[in-house]
């Protein structure tokens, strides 16, 4: 799809990744995107493959053959093409969606994503992280645990978890 290449707008919330962890409950890792002043924490369940190529680009791992995200970087410079920004712009059905935003001489353009790709790519490309604040807002309603915890008690028990990681923690988890 190709579109004007819009300027984030007011609506965006820019977030780096701080790390991966396994979620206690279902063994599934989550990468864990914080505000850049790290008031705001937003845990993205992803699968072990993408929980892989992301932990190799944020542990600066060098492997002896081009993992899919890294060939991606390097068909998109050598296209002349780079990555302006990826989103994180909606969720549904306790599924994230993103959309990766290109530039290239003339214009502009715009491709969906899952986010774990996304973010992949962003982090090989240095490019920043967007989260909507609606994204945001509807992640705090996540059901996190067992039916029989109250909303609030889901939500306090995942804000501290979040809040007790440590740096340290992210790098004990092997993906």
């Amino acid at each position: 799809m190709i579109v004007q290449n819009e300027t984030p707008s007011q609506n965006l919330v820019q977030m780096k990744v701080t790390g991966l962890t396994i979620d206690p409950f279902t063994s599934m890792p989550i990468i864990i995107l914080k505000d850049m002043e790290e008031k705001c924490a937003l845990p993205i369940w992803i699968g072990l493959i993408e929980a892989s190529a992301i932990a190799t680009e944020l542990e600066q791992i060098k492997l002896s053959r081009p993992m899919t995200h890294d060939l991606m970087r390097t068909m998109l410079e050598r296209s002349e093409v780079s990555v302006d920004r990826i989103e994180i712009c909606d969720l549904a059905d306790n599924t994230f969606y993103a959309k990766i935003w290109f530039i290239r001489q003339g214009g502009g353009f715009m491709l969906d994503s899952r986010p774990s790709d996304a973010i992949a790519l962003a982090l090989r490309t240095k490019s920043p992280i967007f989260v909507t604040r609606q994204v945001i807002e509807k992640s705090r309603k996540i059901d996190l645990s067992s039916e029989d915890s109250t909303e609030e008690q889901r939500r306090q028990k995942w804000t501290e978890i979040l809040e007790n990681l440590a740096p340290d923690d992210f790098g004990k988890y092997k993906m």
